[in-house]
């Protein structure tokens, strides 16, 4: 009898108390439950998907989760996204994130990271913007490659790996000056990012997203650089095939690394808006033929970053009853199915970035036993999860139990 295999995680989920909430977590404070249900009939713990000494981003903390130590397969978040892109990197090239972002001078002439997403700008208008920015990488070492909304691949030829950039989202509302200055170390790449902000600046695109009171997207911000990991697949490793479903290049490379199919689901867009029927839909047909899908939802990271609370609560709510419920009810028509629900980090929403605690998982051995509740009112929280006791060290431990490689 076939196992399949469910990994269901929602990004950044994870938070702190707060005062407003009257010492509640968002995922304390929010209606949750399908997620609660499954409680019921599985096993809470916490786990440290973010190696000591490693930064919390999300390609660390997912690639712990799919089963890969991040000490021994991580070399940058951006050649996952390449990989994502179909973007064959040789040796010797060096991938960054680019994003698209929005600066402004504040009135002590400070320039500052006012927001790392462009106002969340549209597929469409990213599009016009990146298409007229590449011709500055003409006669350069340099390829730019358009991604979704604001994020974006700069490929540097022969470039260095070594340079100590920072994600945008982790110094929104702070002055760029001192970030800002790795850049100018390398004449390459000093001069596109100034050329392409002068291009930015005074295109129509910007124009019109300021007169319409958005954010306009004028400047660039390159991080997460790395040169192309070597990572086993999945079937070599565990003779797992499956899918990874998510609006994101970074999960999506991850899944292509891991030798999963990466699968488009249209109007995806990793924001409150994404198509949540069509990414269970399409999780749904994987396991068909698959023994694994592992299906992301962003949004609740990106309302942690944005530092908003009522829509973090929102997304977690849209997680648990456009996701989790139709998920495990389409599921249950297999043999048997094993889940883990899970979150890839904390994003809290005082500090608008990730940390690296421990997080929450749940372990669901078999989804079609019948449920005998120890404990009614456990939920699956931070607080619950801790209460356990049962605590693993690393993401890549928690894979082979899930999938019954470990105990």
């Amino acid at each position: 009898m076939k196992t399949r295999h469910i990994i269901l995680v929602g990004d950044g989920m994870g938070d702190y108390p707060l005062e407003e909430l009257k010492g509640r977590t968002p995922l304390e404070a929010a209606r949750t439950p399908h997620m609660d249900r499954l409680v019921a009939m599985g096993r809470l713990g916490t786990v440290r998907t973010v190696p000591r000494g490693m930064e919390p981003g999300s390609d660390i903390a997912n690639m712990s989760l799919l089963g890969y130590d991040p000490r021994k397969y991580h070399t940058g978040r951006a050649p996952l996204e390449a990989a994502s892109m179909g973007v064959h990197l040789s040796p010797e090239d060096v991938a960054f994130r680019c994003n698209l972002v929005t600066l402004a001078m504040d009135d002590a002439l400070v320039v500052r990271m006012e927001d790392y997403s462009a106002g969340h700008i549209s597929h469409e208008e990213a599009h016009q913007l990146i298409e007229a920015l590449k011709p500055l990488t003409v006669g350069k070492p340099l390829d730019l490659y358009q991604g979704v909304s604001y994020r974006h691949l700069l490929v540097w030829h022969g470039g260095v790996q070594e340079l100590d950039t920072t994600p945008p989202h982790d110094i929104s509302g702070k002055s760029i000056e001192r970030y800002g200055r790795v850049y100018g170390e390398h004449p390459v790449l000093q001069e596109f990012i100034v050329e392409a902000g002068r291009i930015l600046e005074n295109h129509e695109i910007n124009r019109q997203r300021l007169n319409s009171g958005r954010k306009p997207a004028n400047a660039l911000w390159l991080w997460g650089q790395g040169r192309s990991p070597s990572m086993p697949t999945l079937q070599d490793r565990y003779g797992f095939t499956g899918a990874m479903i998510s609006a994101v290049d970074l999960l999506k490379g991850l899944g292509v690394c891991a030798g999963l199919e990466a699968v488009y689901v249209p109007g995806a867009t990793g924001y409150l808006d994404t198509n949540y029927a069509g990414k269970v839909s399409a999780a749904l047909k994987a396991l068909e033929t698959g023994d694994l899908v592992y299906l992301h939802i962003e949004a609740p990271d990106e309302m942690g970053h944005a530092g908003d609370l009522e829509k973090k609560i929102q997304a977690i709510e849209a997680f648990d009853e456009r996701v989790v419920g139709p998920m495990m009810e389409g599921a249950v028509k297999f043999d048997q199915v094993r889940v883990l629900l899970v979150t890839d980090h904390l994003t809290p929403i005082e500090k608008r970035t990730h940390v690296s605690d421990p997080v929450p998982f749940l372990l669901v051995d078999d989804l079609k036993k019948d449920a005998i509740p120890v404990n009614t009112a456990a939920r699956f929280t931070e607080a619950f999860a801790e209460k356990t006791g049962w605590q693993l060290d690393g993401g890549s431990e928690l894979f082979e139990v899930f999938i019954g490689k470990a105990h």
